[in-house]
């Protein structure tokens, strides 16, 4: 029973692994931190890590844990660095 519950535990960890490890998601460019933090102050946000997404073409940018007048948010925004989706973190 011990051995069952093992070997279920490091697969899961095994799955977990190699799901962040086909995260492809990447530092924007200089240019494009301009615009995202542009994007942010308009709605009272500051952030200092912004990725760009390789999975979701439709949401490129991501900013998590972005500071804003009414905690913390992580905010998602369109190739025309518009904010469409903000969740409270």
């Amino acid at each position: 029973m011990k051995f069952n519950r093992m070997i279920t535990l490091v697969a899961a960890g095994c799955i977990g692994s190699s799901t962040f490890a086909i995260s492809d998601d990447t530092p924007v460019s200089p240019a494009e931190a301009e615009k995202i933090k542009a994007a942010l102050e308009a709605f009272g946000c500051t952030a200092d890590k912004m990725e760009k997404e390789s999975e979701d073409s439709a949401l490129p940018y991501e900013v998590d844990d972005a500071e804003c007048k009414g905690g913390k948010y992580n905010i998602k925004l369109d190739k025309d660095f518009k904010v469409i989706i903000m969740l409270r973190d």
